[in-house]
């Protein structure tokens, strides 16, 4: 298997694990809240996380840390994991996974407007076509197709899904110019989320009451939405040729999502979501083209 070949794998592997995430959250809900859903993660993702630093032997950096990488680590932590899974999960608590999950997928787009003032980006009439039709995919989604009626079923569910993506676009934006390891980052974010998280989930609700299937797929986000996906991605990013022969791949993820949901979750997939996820593709590609 050539190089590039190995690349594809490695994407492949990190798309399919992505698209059965949003089936797992609502799994995951069945059984525990969303405070409960977000500890357990949110331990097993650290865990994740420090078994890939010890495997790629960077156990030892974690000595070289400053005060400064401990601060800034704090800081992320508060935006990645807690605000973003607690919005992102309740959302989810909310709303049918059909609706949440590509509603949450306008995270592109919600980074190419905040990148304006936060990194002195300009915007152009092509970023406001691919902002458009992104957006008019999530009134369709909002509403269920009636969009003229601006009829939304659940404005607070939907709400919370686009807010997440705003906490997600701030997060990696703090990250444009961050020179630490990836991975050594992410494992600092999640180890503080963890400090923050313990106590918030006892205050609001009970992680001693967790019960096995809730642990179980509570793990399973742990393990793959926040740890290995994101080491196979990077993975796939580093062996690629260019970075658009893998980035690609990602506009499978929304639409396997779905099927996942159909099967897993039982959920029947409404006209409004496809329509909906389509038109957010296409502004996704529409903002893509424009960056390169």
């Amino acid at each position: 298997m050539n190089i590039q070949r190995t690349a594809y794998a490695y994407g492949m592997a990190t798309v399919l694990l992505w698209s059965t995430v949003a089936s797992a959250f609502k799994i995951s809900l069945r059984h525990v809240d969303y405070f409960q859903l977000l500890c357990v993660s949110t331990l097993v993702s650290a865990l994740t996380l420090l078994l890939a630093l010890a495997t790629q032997g960077k156990l030892k950096t974690l000595r070289d840390l400053s005060r400064k990488d401990l601060q800034r680590s704090a800081l992320l932590g508060l935006l990645n994991p807690l605000l973003y899974y607690l919005i992102l999960f309740k959302a989810y608590d909310l709303l049918p996974a059909q609706e949440a999950q590509p509603l949450n997928y306008t995270w592109a787009i919600t980074l190419a407007l905040l990148s304006i003032p936060f990194l002195g980006q300009r915007i152009t009439g092509r970023d406001f076509l691919a902002m458009g039709v992104s957006y008019l995919g999530v009134l369709t989604i909002c509403t269920r197709g009636d969009v003229l009626g601006l009829s939304f079923a659940d404005p607070l569910g939907a709400g919370l899904a686009l807010g997440s993506t705003v906490i997600w676009a701030i997060y990696w934006i703090f990250n444009t110019r961050d020179t630490m390891d990836p991975v050594l980052r992410l494992f600092l974010n999640f180890a503080f989320g963890c400090i923050y998280i313990l106590p918030v989930t006892w205050l609001f609700s009970d992680p001693l009451t967790v019960n096995l299937p809730g642990l179980l797929s509570s793990a399973y986000v742990g393990v793959f939405e926040m740890g290995v996906t994101f080491i196979l991605w990077l993975k796939a990013l580093k062996l690629s040729q260019t970075t658009a022969q893998v980035a690609n791949l990602i506009y499978f993820s929304p639409c396997l999502s779905l099927l996942f949901i159909r099967v897993f979750v039982g959920e029947t997939i409404l006209p409004s979501t496809i329509t909906g996820l389509v038109l957010i593709i296409l502004g996704n590609v529409i903002q893509k083209k424009i960056k390169t």
